[in-house]
């Protein structure tokens, strides 16, 4: 059964140290003189037992069976100076729990246990690497429990990403390295304990200008063959790897040479950088259950009509790529007018893997007329106006080489019917129809009562307009007032008939 740390009172102290560095595991107390003995034992990992290291007292010194060949003690003359720290060159295998047991005549004076946790630091591929390459860093310390963290540094100081991983250790990573990623890079390490030193290591990476990573070990996935309607959201499936980065590409629809393959997308979880362009818009990197960060990588796609044809998308892991193609048609329907007809227009991208398209109306006795306005293009007209007879649910049915089918529908509907009310005028006069006649009115029964006065000898009924052109006349015509438009001013013809029939007049 393995041994299990998970005590931090499990020993006194931790040492971490690089694998093969000159070490000292410390045991010293001065006041400790005279007849002692030493005993450094060790208790490896997954072990239960302690074994011996090395025995020594004043006369003679003992090596153990899990003893090195480069242990020692670092005071010979322990029993004078109270220092019985032990020296050795420790490899991979020795890590684990160390005992400074210390005895004077078979009684034991103190124990010490010290933790021994070995870091290895490692760097794929090999200085100098070739650009485009996915160089990889990795930091590992056995056991792990030793320590809080461990962190990457880029040249400059800059922080690296990093994972840790089981088994494996810290990873951080850097793909698709150029020339200015050559330089030292920094791994430090945190232990456990109050007052503990980090540890750093160095890592020195060369990349060759003269050299370009080429990806031979391309592992392609079944090809998709699918269609979507447009602006509705589309799942791009990439690869199920989980990877460094992503690329996208594409091929607009109907092209007829690869050649114009477009970089659309990239993404790198490690630099976090994203490189988007015009096409980007309609795109973006799905979330649950996918996770773009921790290199679980899929799309969202929201295509327009020009938005169909080929879709790669490739996703590198360390220097490895794998790739999905999908094939993806873009159906769009629309409606135009045009003279006495009204065109349902059934409109698809991709056009290579399309097996058949036709319109269908949901009452199958019907047969509709299709006609063709180019590659593409299905078009059916309904007559206008829309009666009853013509109404109901049209759909463009797009069937794909593979058996896949989409539909859109377009509903027909009979024109809403005019309200008569909407028409009709308003049964009250407006506010200053009410308001205009005021004046003029006061003005009219002015000059009804003058001209009265002037009249009423001669009992003849006059009108109080003169022919046009004269002088001395004020007013209009009644009568070319009728026959004129209206100008923003309300006359009234009064014609008095008496003495006394002024207001009779006003109230007719």
């Amino acid at each position: 059964m393995a041994q299990c740390f998970c005590q931090l009172d499990d020993w006194d102290d931790v040492v971490v140290v690089k694998e093969n560095t000159p070490t000292t595991l410390g045991c010293v107390d001065t006041t400790m003189r005279g007849n002692i003995s030493i005993n450094w034992m060790v208790k490896s990992l997954g072990e239960n037992n302690w074994k011996l290291v090395l025995s020594a007292t004043e006369k003679k010194k003992f090596s153990g069976g899990a003893s090195k060949a480069s242990m020692r003690l670092t005071d010979s003359n322990f029993q004078d100076s109270g220092v019985f720290s032990l020296y050795f060159q420790p490899t991979m295998e020795d890590s684990g729990r160390y005992a400074c047991l210390i005895k004077q005549q078979e009684r034991k004076l103190k124990e010490r246990i010290v933790l021994l946790a070995i870091l290895t630091v490692n760097a794929y591929p090999a200085s100098p690497i070739r650009q485009y390459s996915t160089l990889r860093l990795i930091a590992k310390v056995t056991p792990d429990i030793a320590i809080t963290k461990i962190t990457w540094t880029a040249p400059g100081g800059i922080p690296m990403k990093s994972k840790k991983m089981p088994n494996t250790g810290t990873v951080a990573k850097l793909p698709q390295v150029q020339n200015n990623d050559s330089g030292t890079y920094v791994c430090t390490i945190y232990p456990r304990g109050n007052g503990a030193n980090v540890l750093t290591a160095d890592v020195d990476v060369t990349v060759d200008a003269d050299k370009v990573a080429s990806f031979t070990n391309i592992t392609h996935g079944q090809i998709i063959s699918t269609a979507v309607e447009a602006q509705t959201t589309f799942h791009l499936d990439c690869p199920s790897i989980q990877g460094d980065y992503v690329l996208l590409y594409w091929l607009p629809p109907d092209a007829k040479r690869h050649n114009n393959m477009k970089l659309v997308y990239q993404y790198d979880r490690w630099r976090g950088c994203t490189l988007q362009t015009e096409q980007s818009k309609i795109l973006q990197l799905a979330g649950e259950p996918y996770n773009a960060e921790a290199g679980s990588f899929s799309f969202l796609l929201t295509p327009e009509l020009k938005d169909g044809g080929l879709y790669i998308c490739e996703v590198s892991l360390n220097d490895n790529m794998f790739s999905q193609r999908t094939t993806l048609s873009v159906l769009k329907v629309k409606t135009r007018r045009y003279g006495s007809k009204l065109e349902l227009l059934c409109l698809y991208s991709e056009r290579s893997q399309v097996q058949n398209a036709e319109w269908k109306h949901n009452n199958e006795s019907r047969k509709l007329k299709m006609t063709s306005n180019g590659p593409g293009s299905l078009s059916t007209t309904v007559q206008l106006p829309i009666t009853s007879g013509v109404t109901g649910n049209y759909t463009c049915i797009l069937e794909l080489k593979n058996g896949r089918v989409i539909r859109v529908e377009e509903v027909i509907r009979l024109p809403p019917k005019e309200s008569v009310n909407d028409t009709a005028p308003p049964l009250l006069p407006s506010l200053s129809a009410l308001l205009l006649p005021v004046p003029l009115v006061a003005a009219a029964v002015g000059v009804l009562l003058w001209r009265q006065k002037h009249i009423s000898d001669r009992g003849i009924e006059q009108s109080l307009s003169v022919r046009s052109g004269d002088t001395e006349n004020i007013y209009e015509n009644p009568e070319d007032v009728r026959q004129a438009p209206p100008q923003g001013s309300v006359y009234m013809d009064l014609k008095p008939r008496g003495e006394d029939d002024v207001y009779k007049e006003l109230e007719r």
